[in-house]
């Protein structure tokens, strides 16, 4: 509850995350079927990154403002009209949130749940999206919600679960999350975001996923600092559970370019590989 993205917006981790995203619903959106996005752990939407806390850490420095006045990279093009479309001045001042990529990409036909316990946070999502039919905003735990909105009556759709990993028990909330929302809905799209400091969680998280029975697994890294410290965000991952079709060759292919913008050192490294197959 203590936890504020501002400080955080539009760093290395968000383009990595957001990216991903990005491709997951374009995939999504490639038949004409409706689809639902939920997001457990929404945020506020939009992020001022000339506001004092954004400031005051710098963060997006080294992620959004490296590739925003860049070329697109292939790939890269629809997040980064997500962002441009929040900044229509031509100016980075804004990034948006998990919620505001999500809604750039979302249809007539589509629908958008999110969910968001912080009250200022959930406060933010109301007027961000105030008027929007295609959005509802829900103040309550993210896991609890995975219970209540589950499946989504479209049956088809993208499950974000990604959380602020503030203590060490959520990497086994966030398994135990993904567990119950895969046995409601065992077709849907699941990604699950997390930090990478200390390997050691890391691993064991990836063998309670391996041993959740959860099937068709793909594991996504980026890290544009060495593993020298376990005292800073080094990189961050996602796993994609059912990621669609050609989704694996896609990110084989923008990861390493992704690298190039934004490591810090020779020793930056991506990952590609599937945690449990088919």
């Amino acid at each position: 509850m203590n936890y504020r993205h501002v400080f955080h917006a539009g760093n290395f981790a968000d383009v990595f995350k957001h990216a991903v995203v990005t491709l997951l619903l374009r995939s999504l959106a490639r038949k004409d079927a409706p689809f639902c996005y939920c997001d457990t752990h929404a945020g506020a939407g939009r992020y001022d990154l000339q506001s004092e806390a954004a400031r005051k850490t710098g963060e997006y420095r080294d992620g959004i403002q490296r590739i925003w006045d860049k070329t697109p990279l292939s790939g890269l093009e629809d997040y980064l009209a997500a962002v441009r479309a929040m900044n229509p001045a031509g100016t980075l001042h804004y990034y948006p949130g998990s919620p505001a990529i999500a809604r750039y990409l979302l249809r007539s036909q589509d629908r958008m749940v999110l969910i968001e316990q912080h009250p200022e946070e959930c406060e933010r999502l109301n007027v961000e999206f105030a008027g929007d039919r295609r959005v509802t905003v829900h103040r309550q735990d993210g896991y609890a919600a995975l219970k209540a909105f589950l499946p989504p009556r479209e049956k088809r759709g993208l499950v974000l679960i990604d959380p602020p990993y503030e203590s060490m028990n959520e990497y086994a909330q966030a398994v135990d999350g993904l567990r119950v929302a895969h046995t409601r809905w065992s077709t849907g799209v699941f990604a699950v975001w997390y930090p990478i400091k200390d390997r050691a969680p890391v691993r064991g998280f990836h063998r309670q996923l391996t041993a959740s029975g959860i099937r068709k697994m793909l594991v996504a890294e980026l890290c544009p600092y060495p593993a020298d410290s376990a005292f800073r965000l080094n990189g961050s991952g996602i796993v994609i559970v059912n990621p669609p079709w050609q989704v694996d060759e896609t990110l084989a292919a923008l990861l390493p370019r992704l690298l190039e913008v934004l490591r810090q050192n020779r020793s930056g490294r991506v990952e590609l590989f599937w945690l449990v197959p088919e």
